[in-house]
């Protein structure tokens, strides 16, 4: 169906095709709850760490941003887990830290990196990290107004 529902601006009513955004953000929001349940996501810091928190994550979360070099960091993470789901942002610093990082953690994230990409294309350009999907969200649910 290539037509959209044309939106109600008073009462903020979604799109159509911002109300199935939004419905294919949360089933990946939910599948990762339950990755979550036995594997830690990795994010840059601890503002994305409190927006995975509040959209449900109750699993390990461990932040980049601690004081280790990354080294070190990657070094203690392949010792201490198995698999790791690796949600960094997807800015420039973000990309770049996914290379250092997908490259030192090689295979231990491999299995889950169709999130990070997933939510990439479901963000578009709105939104370039993890913390801003909760808003995102809200926004596509119609709940907040849109950023024009």
């Amino acid at each position: 169906m290539s037509e959209k529902i044309s939106v109600n601006r008073q009462k903020k009513m979604p799109t159509f095709s911002d109300a199935e955004r939004s419905a294919r953000l949360r089933q990946v929001l939910e599948d990762l709850q339950e990755v979550n349940k036995k594997v830690p996501v990795i994010v840059e810091g601890k503002r994305d760490a409190a927006a995975l928190r509040g959209l449900g994550l109750m699993g390990d979360i461990i932040t980049l941003h601690n004081g280790r070099n990354m080294y070190d960091f990657c070094d203690e993470i392949t010792r201490v887990h198995e698999r790791v789901v690796l949600l960094v942002d997807w800015d420039r610093k973000g990309e770049d830290l996914n290379k250092v990082l997908s490259h030192n953690l090689k295979g231990h994230w491999e299995e889950f990196s169709s999130y990070r990409e997933i939510l990439k294309i479901l963000c578009q350009k709105e939104v370039k990290d993890i913390e801003g999907i909760p808003s995102l969200l809200k926004r596509l649910e119609g709940n907040e107004p849109s950023r024009q």
